[in-house]
């Protein structure tokens, strides 16, 4: 038989209490992002759990006037109080609704302590003493019972796959305003090479980006961007221009619920979904803990600098002079303080322009060719010219030879030499 706490009701009992309004008491699992409904008001989902009903949780949907008024959520297991909603069941599947005139919430942290102040608060809510004994009792219970990330199956970059319903734990580096609001995310690991699938004679017309969504981030914060691991971007389609104020933070790592993984122009992107959800996690958190051992484990490794996929090691394609001078990501190339510098990279090779090796050299005979060069870190132009060119080549070869070097760095095959349409597939090369 279900219990009831005071004048709270339990979720599995409030769930039988259809139209009927009730108190609830609750840890969040996960929040939606916030949005304008077709009205006036403002919208967000929360999910909670409690001691009677820790499966699924029960969503409660909330409406304000504002979007300063919706609770947001510091971290996942934070202890929310519900007054005054209404349970209510749509296509078979019961959840409560928050009316703004006459329901009201509060937030407290849910790490165990004997402070009993909410971080944030609807305006009718009012404080009451017996509450604190409640609060006590279900912080204690968070103790030994995983909220953050333990109810569901989250990946990390390395995992990432085209299509919907991908949830991921990562840091948000940085959130940045162009057309749509865009979260510059990072878990440390490498995101997967996949297939050029371009016709490389419009190379000139139609280059390969150097970005899936153009970022413009000042010098100083771009050198900023961690050197190992893929820097994903993530479109919010909400189109609120509040949302960064309110509920987007920089350095916080954070879950995803349900994310889009698209390749755009084969460069990987995410858009978040009406359905997704997320919610921000503590750093102590066991799988943000797990990240930063992996990654702390990767940087201190003498081969961490090698992309995730190439592992053992990279093709033999190219020969490299000086070899005291370490490997490191394009993203650490990029960053470095000199201008000129020497680096030993592990690269992709995916695009050359011109194409035509008979237009390698200018009329006077002078090599000028661009490389688009890409890592998990990072998409850049290299130009091979005049006498670096002459040395990288070994000199003039003839033009069947200048085609074979040029379809082995790309990873063409040979039958696919003289076609508009190639597929680059080259896992790595130094």
């Amino acid at each position: 038989m279900s219990q009831r706490r005071d004048d709270y009701t339990s979720i599995v009992e409030a769930m039988t209490l259809i139209n009927q309004k009730v108190n609830l008491m609750g840890v969040v699992l996960e929040t939606s992002f916030p949005r304008k409904t077709k009205g006036t008001d403002y919208f967000c989902l929360v999910k909670i759990i409690d001691q009677s009903y820790q499966s699924r949780g029960l969503s409660v949907n909330i409406f304000t006037e504002t979007i300063e008024k919706l609770p947001l959520v510091f971290n996942a297991g934070d202890i929310i109080l519900l007054f005054n909603v209404r349970m209510k069941v749509h296509n078979s599947v019961v959840h409560a609704v928050f009316n703004k005139n006459f329901s009201s919430f509060a937030l407290f942290d849910g790490k165990y302590s004997t402070t009993f102040l909410p971080y944030l608060c609807y305006l009718t809510y009012l404080h009451r003493e017996r509450d604190e004994k409640l609060i006590l009792g279900l912080r204690k219970w968070l103790v030994d019972h995983s909220i953050g990330t333990g109810l569901i199956d989250f990946q990390s970059l390395k995992d990432i796959r085209e299509g919907d319903g991908f949830n991921l734990v990562c840091k948000i580096l940085r959130v940045v305003r162009e057309d749509e609001w865009i979260l510059l995310v990072w878990d440390g690991t490498d995101t997967p090479p996949v297939a050029i699938n371009a016709r490389l004679e419009d190379e000139l017309e139609t280059p390969l980006p150097l970005e899936s969504v153009p970022v413009r981030l000042p010098r100083d914060i771009f050198c900023k961007l961690p050197p190992f691991g893929t820097v994903l971007r993530v479109t919010l389609n909400c189109g609120n221009e509040k949302l960064g104020m309110n509920v987007l933070r920089t350095n916080r790592w954070v879950k995803f619920d349900n994310l889009r993984c698209q390749l755009l122009d084969s460069l990987w992107h995410a858009t978040h979904l009406p359905t997704t959800r997320f919610c921000y996690l503590r750093d102590e958190d066991h799988i943000v803990s797990q990240r930063m051992r992996e990654y702390d484990k990767r940087i201190k490794s003498k081969w961490g600098w090698m992309p995730l996929s190439v592992l053992p090691w990279p093709t033999h394609v190219t020969v490299t002079d000086h070899f005291e001078v370490p490997f490191v990501s394009l993203m650490k190339a990029l960053v470095h303080p000199k201008v000129v510098g020497k680096f030993h990279c592990v690269v992709r090779v995916v695009a050359s322009f011109p194409w035509l090796v008979e237009d390698y050299r200018s009329p006077t005979g002078v090599y000028r060719i661009r490389l688009t060069l890409e890592d998990p870190t990072a998409r850049l132009h290299a130009y091979l010219y005049a006498e670096d060119a002459e040395q990288f080549f070994g000199g003039y070869p003839s033009l069947d030879v200048l085609k074979r070097m040029r379809n082995l760095l790309l990873g063409i095959c040979e039958s696919d030499g003289d076609s508009e349409t190639s597929t680059s597939n080259q896992e790595g090369l130094f």
